[in-house]
């Protein structure tokens, strides 16, 4: 039998790819979120807001077996390192400082999005393989410095490495709906320890927990679910329980009282609202919002599903607002099931000072809506201990690295060994703690 002639394209403009072979690619895949569906990428373009301009350049790349898409990948080319969340400023200036040109730089990421999830659509590991092999052949032929693939999936970071590019490593924090193992009646006890690290290391999908070495263990038995935010507050320590009580009661008694809406409810007067608050929030710390108003209105027709907004008001007035995604798609390359749908909070702002606010509008709404509505999990998105005592636990999060400078390449492989084995000593020590209730003595 003929081998198959696999075509590489290299696209402008995610306009230029066809909608529909991409989603359909990205729905066969596992750990697809909504912030690859085309209608995402494509509304960064055409709201300006990852453009030339704003220093992200579109070169999506394509393989093709003839009419058929079989692999795929967003890939930008960057003249700075801002909206990546992967921080590789240091080697920029040790390029600078030696006098080679750092930028631009290849991505393989979701702009502004430091959200887990797959990075390289592909029809079979066969083919994501090709699709690897092609990104870096075309950043060697058009004399780009690196390439990098950030917040991938596992199935990447496996192929990546087969590669051989270079691993990196972060931590972020997700909560889980599931009654640790420690703290329910309906299983056999563990040993603390290992019931902390156990519960300090769910992340996965699918009743998956991933340690810092990213290996999957599965769950003796399917966790069971919180029936309502008191059930999960009884899950919690003393300490912790006590101290979300105070600060819900805080906001609750200072008269402010939340209202949410999703997708096509969601109105346009309130998308306005939220954008005063997002935009605030950045220009507060001194920045412009990355993204722009009509960003949100691309997003308010073409993929309102995914859309989940937080009202807070006071004296019948709006005060503040959170916004959430949801997931489009099971964690697995399976047919949708409500009971594997992801929450991902994402934006937030407030035009009045409330004591507390930030953690009801980010944590503690959405967490009780995400019990309420049988939501999976809360990603709570990058950095950030305080969320543990909000039972967001740490999990590992990873990217990929290709440098071109062979001694570039060498020094910083050094680093992320030594990097490397300081984010796992951290993970480990966050593992030692947890916001649950310690399991009864025995006997």
């Amino acid at each position: 039998m003929a081998e198959s002639h696999i075509i590489a394209r290299v696209h402008a403009s995610a306009l230029d790819v066809d909608a529909q072979a991409w989603n359909a690619l990205l729905a066969e895949q596992s750990h697809a979120t909504p912030f690859m569906r085309h209608e995402y990428l494509a509304a960064l373009e055409r709201s300006g807001s990852a453009t030339p301009r704003t220093g992200w350049t579109p070169r999506f790349i394509t393989l093709w077996e003839g009419d058929l898409l079989i692999a795929a990948c967003p890939l930008y080319l960057k003249s700075h390192s801002y909206g990546e969340y992967v921080f590789d400023w240091a080697w920029a200036s040790a390029y600078e400082q030696h006098g080679v040109p750092y930028y631009p730089k290849a991505v393989v990421a979701v702009p502004f999005t430091p959200v887990p999830g797959v990075r390289l659509l592909a029809r079979d590991a066969t083919a994501r393989a090709q699709l690897i092999q092609a990104a870096r052949q075309w950043c060697a032929d058009e004399d780009i410095s690196s390439l990098h693939v950030l917040f991938a999936a596992p199935q990447d970071i496996g192929a990546c490495a087969e590669q051989g590019l270079m691993l990196r490593h972060t931590v972020q924090f997700h909560w889980q709906n599931a009654s640790p193992p420690s703290t329910r009646a309906d299983t056999p006890e563990m040993d603390s320890a290992k019931a902390t690290a156990s519960a300090g290391r769910m992340a996965a999908s699918g009743g998956e927990i991933l340690d810092a070495g990213n290996a999957a263990l599965t769950l003796p038995a399917t966790p069971r679910r919180f029936s309502t935010f008191d059930d999960f507050l009884g899950s919690l320590s003393q300490e912790k329980r006590k101290k979300i009580k105070q600060e819900r009661r805080r906001v609750a008694e200072a008269g402010v009282r939340f209202r949410w809406s999703r997708g096509t409810d969601i109105s346009p007067g309130d998308w306005d609202f939220f954008y005063r608050c997002y935009e605030r929030t950045y220009l507060e710390h001194g920045n412009p919002p990355y993204l722009t108003r009509a960003f949100f209105s691309d997003m308010a027709q073409s993929l309102p599903d995914a859309w989940l907004l937080f009202i807070a008001e006071r004296n019948g007035q709006p005060v503040a607002s959170s916004l959430i995604a949801i997931s489009a798609y099971p964690s697995g390359a399976t047919n949708e099931n409500h009971s594997e749908l992801v929450a991902y909070g994402r934006y937030w702002g407030a035009l009045e000072r409330v004591d507390c606010l930030h953690f009801e509008a980010c944590y503690y709404q959405p967490l009780q809506w995400c019990i309420e509505h049988g939501v999976q999990r809360f990603e709570g998105g990058a950095q950030g201990e305080h969320k543990m005592a909000r039972a967001l636990l740490p999990v590992q999060t990873s990217s990929a690295h290709w440098l071109a400078h062979p001694a570039f390449a060498d020094a910083v492989e050094r680093f992320l060994e030594r990097e490397g084995e300081g984010v796992g000593a951290y993970l480990q020590s966050l593992h030692e703690r947890t916001p649950f209730r310690k399991p009864p003595a025995p006997g």
